[in-house]
């Protein structure tokens, strides 16, 4: 009998993005369900009492929740695949480590605000194809870096450009000159950063820098995962990214 995998998820979140890219590595196949955080569904707020919130990834009925976890239960289940994780102990914990840095880092800088101002964020209209008119997206943290380059003006707008900027040396010194971050092969680091690529374009277009001028291997980096089919099929379109924001915060 066929296991029953199911995702519950929202078609932009790059944390369900993650999850997504991650079943598709591995030849997974599943049920996706799109969830309206607005108003949730019984299904989602069973799956996650906790939190309340996607992705949820459901395996022959057991809720799996928190996107980098669920990643990793994707790598370990369905081990026949190519692993996400290295198997060396000390690159596992290594890849974990930037995996943490990012849900620390970049996750704050790419998509941060209140609640409030969030769940509006993503109310945007659909194509005609659509079943539902609208989809709104919602987190549960706060953050902080990402919105204060369109919200911030003079010396406080410049931090905030340097922070953010900081963050993007980091992880391309981490990168160095590898073709992933986990050497040859594409992982659980490429995963957990790819997703927010797509923002790239808002911050540097807000914040007056380039990116690639920035961190061209970084840039590089993001366009070979874009290579890939499990990337391409999830990729945000940057300039729909901008334009959502854009409508949003009033920003020029």
């Amino acid at each position: 009998m066929a296991e029953a995998v199911v995702l519950l998820d929202l078609w932009v979140s790059p944390f369900g993005q993650r999850c997504r890219i991650a079943l598709a590595e591995k030849g997974v196949a599943y049920e996706y369900k799109e969830q309206d955080l607005d108003n949730k569904s019984p299904l989602l707020l069973q799956a996650n009492p906790v939190h309340k919130k996607i992705p949820v990834l459901i395996h022959d009925g057991k809720p799996v929740c928190e996107s980098l976890i669920i990643v990793q239960y994707i790598d370990e289940v369905w081990s026949d695949g190519a692993p996400l994780l290295p198997a060396d102990p000390y690159a596992r914990a290594q890849a974990r480590f930037w995996g943490d840095f990012i849900d620390k880092k970049m996750e704050r800088s790419c998509i941060s605000n209140l609640h409030m101002n969030f769940q509006s964020l993503f109310r945007c209209e659909l194509n005609a194809n659509k079943s539902s008119a609208f989809c709104s997206f919602s987190m549960d943290q706060i953050y902080e870096y990402g919105t204060r380059l369109w919200k911030l003006k003079g010396e406080a707008h410049q931090e905030a450009k340097k922070e953010f900027i900081e963050i993007l040396k980091v992880l391309e010194a981490e990168l160095g000159d590898k073709k992933y971050f986990g050497g040859d092969a594409f992982g659980y680091v490429d995963i957990a950063l790819v997703p927010f690529c797509p923002w790239f374009y808002t911050f540097e277009t807000c914040g007056g820098f380039s990116v690639e001028a920035e961190a061209p291997k970084l840039v590089a980096w993001g366009k070979r995962c874009l290579e890939r089919e499990s990337v391409s099929k999830v990729f945000d379109d940057p300039v729909k990214v901008y334009e959502i924001l854009k409508q949003v915060y009033g920003f020029e």
